[in-house]
């Protein structure tokens, strides 16, 4: 045990009652003696003896009867089960921090969205497994605040989409997703091959701000850099019902979310050919904490699968 101060007995400083003073308390009462209790602890008696009267005029109580052979006063049968108790109280305290340094204990804020909804709790059944102690809380909104909220400490990692740099984070790939075209099925574009990119950029592209998602924006205008610009984009459900309604044809694109396709009339979907966005895990920079490891290891695609 060490001399950590857990109890100030005026509450206006001073030394305060140390757990080594509690477990040689403990140590005496049990033991019947000081000399078979310094014994256990492997100490001299005189040590023991100066620690009990520490503690005796700390709480100012007599713990000890010990005119004949050493016995517990009333009060120091009241105390006996409340030092127990704080002496495993502290051990407690002790492994779990063993546990957070090891990665097997401790809670981890982790930044996410429902369209990550899939792999984050197949990984959380995971992590479950491997780390029975360890908890992650989940916290929800905007990609740019998932990341801001990292950078300032309030989560402890993020995952976020399509971000293949970040000031003051490290990101950690873990897999990538495919886009999805979508176009009129009536249109020469909706065979039943993927459609090539030299084709679409000809056909009005419906694209949501760069505002909206600058990093999704950039990855489709990059990979389409003479596209076509077509009526705004709203809601994604939106959207494709005018696609599928709308006089002159157009398109647009996506990434899945729940890890599905969105009902849709009269339009089809493609996956475009050798476009896709990756997903990342967001962290503080410098090595990863034993905890973000273990984390970062069950949202692995080899541990859980898409």
């Amino acid at each position: 045990m060490t001399g950590t101060v857990i109890i100030n007995g005026d509450g206006m400083g001073g030394p305060g009652v140390e757990l080594r003073q509690l477990e040689f308390f403990v140590a005496v009462a049990e033991e019947f003696g000081f000399g078979r209790a310094a014994a256990r602890l492997r100490t001299g008696e005189t040590s023991v003896s100066r620690q009990i009267d520490l503690l005796e005029r700390e709480v100012g109580l007599r713990l000890f009867d010990r005119s004949s052979r050493v016995r517990l006063t009333a009060a120091g049968e009241r105390l006996l089960p409340e030092a127990r108790a704080a002496l495993l109280a502290a051990d407690r305290v002790r492994r779990i921090a063993d546990g957070i340094a090891a990665g097997t204990e401790g809670l981890i804020r982790l930044g996410t969205t429902r369209a990550f909804a899939d792999r984050v709790y197949r990984a959380l059944d995971t992590l479950a497994a491997r780390s029975p102690g360890l908890r992650v809380r989940l916290e929800r909104g905007p990609q740019e605040a998932r990341l801001a909220a990292v950078r300032s400490g309030t989560f402890d990692a993020a995952l976020v989409r399509t971000v293949d740099r970040a000031d003051g984070v490290a990101l950690h790939p873990l897999w990538t997703e495919p886009l999805i075209a979508a176009l009129p099925a009536s249109h020469p574009l909706a065979g039943p091959e993927p459609p090539s990119l030299d084709r679409l950029v000809s056909l009005p592209l419906r694209l949501a701000p760069r505002a909206a998602n600058p990093a999704f924006h950039d990855l489709v205008t990059s990979a389409l850099p003479a596209w076509t610009p077509g009526p705004p984009f709203t809601t994604l459900q939106d959207t494709l019902a005018d696609l599928a309604a709308g006089p002159e044809p157009s398109w647009t694109v996506f990434y899945p979310v729940g890890g599905g396709l969105p009902p849709a009339d009269r339009v089809t979907f493609r996956t475009l050919p050798n476009l896709t966005v990756p997903v990342s895990l967001a962290t503080p920079p410098g090595p990863l904490e034993p905890p973000l490891k273990a984390l970062l290891d069950a949202l692995s695609p080899a541990t859980t699968p898409a």
